[in-house]
């Protein structure tokens, strides 16, 4: 199985593509849903944020839940505070999305999507996995006003979050592919089903797969060449222990040589 990588800036309509991808059967690993899963209250990465930052990034109710507005706020504010809450969560995030790939790959699937928000941002950890890039792009104006609608931010705090991330223009000269929705639903799927379509006939997968059938193969060769080397070296020493232990007996009825010589 391949892994494809999708990407984009906040507000360009990341998570609309993914599921016209998952529409297609395409299977999806989620990162925005694995980073919401892993800070549910009383869980490694929710306990380390609240020790990191205190109450403050909490719900005020009795949940426990994490104030995401709050942590917004920290993150466009404090590039120090960005860098310690990507610490904590990242490594989670990391291991996480590790197993569901491997979940789906043993599970027979040809090519999976990676649909990781800050796929450029986070140091470039996934890309050298990936066989393929894909970047949703927009207007930078209908990105502003889709933060504004959608989650009620004002122009600044939406100017503020989209300065943040790497620029659209970078992301798109590292993509291979470059998924324009400025334009309506239809045209945004009709993208969709061409790359879908070019990978779908793509054999990489097979090589893989035969690649990864060879090596286990050469591996477990060479374990039974050392299982067998060590049955030997077990059989030898049992044979020089019996050597060892064994000795000649004189039968009682029978005289001693040098009796037989003496008469």
């Amino acid at each position: 199985m391949f892994l494809v990588g999708l990407t984009g800036g906040v507000g360009t309509g990341k998570s609309t593509t993914a599921a016209m991808f998952r529409e297609l059967g395409v299977p999806i690993v989620d990162c925005d849903l694995i980073a919401k899963r892993i800070v549910e209250p009383g869980r490694p990465a929710w306990l380390k944020i609240k020790n990191e930052f205190g109450n403050d990034v909490l719900l005020g109710d009795e949940s426990g839940q994490l104030d995401r507005d709050a942590l917004r706020r920290i993150m466009v504010a404090d590039d120090t505070k960005r860098r310690s809450l990507d610490r904590i969560t990242h490594p989670y995030i990391l291991w996480q999305m590790a197993w569901e790939v491997v979940s789906l790959a043993a599970k027979g699937h040809s090519f999976a999507v990676l649909d990781i928000p800050l796929l450029f941002e986070s140091g470039g950890r996934f890309i050298n996995y990936l066989h393929k890039i894909a970047v949703v792009v927009c207007e930078p104006d209908l990105q502003i006003q889709r933060l504004m609608e959608n989650r009620g931010m004002t122009e600044a705090e939406s100017t503020a979050l989209i300065n943040v991330q790497m620029s659209l223009d970078k992301k798109s000269e590292r993509a291979d592919y470059v998924l324009e929705n400025s334009g309506n639903l239809q045209d945004l799927k009709q993208q969709i089903t061409v790359i879908h379509q070019q990978l779908t006939q793509s054999t990489l997968h097979w090589k893989i797969r035969l690649g990864i059938g060879i090596a286990l193969g050469g591996l477990m060769g060479v374990l039974y060449l050392v299982a067998n080397q060590c049955g030997n070296i077990r059989n030898v020493g049992k044979l020089n222990a019996v050597a060892d232990t064994q000795t000649i007996s004189i039968p009682m009825n029978k005289k001693p040589i040098f009796n037989l010589i003496l008469g």
